[in-house]
């Protein structure tokens, strides 16, 4: 998902500097299952996770305002992480792929250290007729010296057990119980609770209000801990690891949103 941010991707909700593409957007089909997933209410913890998917439930145009993914929209974040230099890259591309017999926005998330590529991501999302938006897996890669060295944290809904969740909520709200961004059992579980709708964060490239504050955890990996944040209109515009031994930190430097 989304690293820093990143949002997304698999809370959710969820979250891809350039203009809007102007070319048509193109279509390819997952050769995965495509179950009939029966949608509720928003995925929340526990071991009886079980979203079902129905695809007309979904729209690969997605307009929820704490992370408008809009092709050509994106985001520039720049930060350290164990006090290296890090850079980041979040770009909605113009394409699609169908997942789960849903169709879902293809967003790219590129990280450099010290100006040498680390990661980089292809994240799949698409929004329910609710306006939240769900994480439907991710295809990562971690390089060192310009060479693949791990696919960890991959996971696509429908193989090997995986299962959607919530990276944008259309509604969210305080008080309400921690929910999963993603679900692939073993591989992928982050999961993220509301702590604020009205947080203020000023980074190099504004000042915003109104802001979602995200505490995000991860149940493989409890030490890591993560808060984020979303500004209505923009998306996510800081992101601080807290609570382990390394530390990460990613301010919004510039965006494009359309």
């Amino acid at each position: 998902m989304l690293r820093i941010l990143v949002i997304i991707g698999s809370l959710v909700a969820v979250l891809a500097a350039a203009a809007c593409g102007s070319s048509a957007t193109s279509s390819q089909t997952s050769t995965s299952p495509t179950p009939q997933i029966q949608l509720s209410a928003s995925p929340v913890s526990g071991a009886s996770y079980n979203p079902s998917i129905v695809p007309s439930n979904f729209t690969d145009q997605i307009t929820n305002k704490y992370w408008p993914l809009k092709p050509g929209n994106s985001w520039v974040y720049d930060g350290t992480k164990d006090g290296v230099p890090q850079h980041v890259v979040v770009q909605v591309q113009n394409t699609t792929r169908t997942i789960a017999g849903v169709r879902c926005v293809v967003v790219t998330d590129t990280v450099t250290l010290n100006s040498s590529l680390e990661e980089k991501t292809i994240d799949w999302y698409a929004q329910d007729k609710q306006g939240n938006v769900w994480y439907f897996g991710e295809d990562s890669k971690d390089y060192k010296n310009g060479v693949v060295i791990s696919t960890a944290g991959t996971w696509e809904t429908g193989v090997d057990g995986a299962l959607p969740g919530i990276i944008a909520q259309s509604n969210p709200q305080t008080g309400t119980p921690t929910y999963r961004q993603e679900y692939r059992p073993g591989v992928a579980e982050d999961m993220a609770r509301v702590i604020s709708i009205n947080a203020t964060q000023t980074v190099p490239a504004g000042k915003f209000h109104n802001v979602l504050a995200l505490l995000d955890t991860d149940p493989l990996n409890p030490a890591k801990v993560e808060h984020k944040y979303f500004a209505p209109g923009v998306g996510p515009v800081f992101v601080k690891r807290v609570g382990s031994a390394h530390s990460e930190v990613i301010r919004l430097v510039k965006y494009s949103v359309h």
